[in-house]
């Protein structure tokens, strides 16, 4: 499976949730996540997106620790079958 195939599958159904999951691009910033899923009623999480098996680099680590220390919920996906999940935990924060 390839990673943007879980990437379309996450924005589906965070679409269905009534929300969106934007790509997120931060030009002279490298390393942050591939999406920012916004959920009704002010929900939201980074998200970093990679192929099943594959982990993020030392910058993307570096990147979410910085994010989780200004208090950013980040999370990384590498299967469809943690979608739900991830998203279900980003909607009842």
């Amino acid at each position: 499976m390839y990673e943007r195939t879980i990437e379309q599958k996450l924005a589906a159904r965070a679409r269905a949730m009534g929300g969106i999951a934007p790509k997120f691009t931060s030009p002279g910033f490298a390393g942050m996540p591939d999406r920012l899923v916004l959920l009704p009623h002010g929900r939201m999480g980074f998200v970093e997106l990679k192929a099943p098996g594959k982990k993020p680099r030392a910058l993307q680590l570096a990147r979410h620790r910085l994010l989780r220390r200004l208090g950013f919920k980040v999370y990384v996906i590498d299967g469809i079958e943690q979608i739900a999940g991830v998203l279900e935990e980003i909607e009842h924060e």
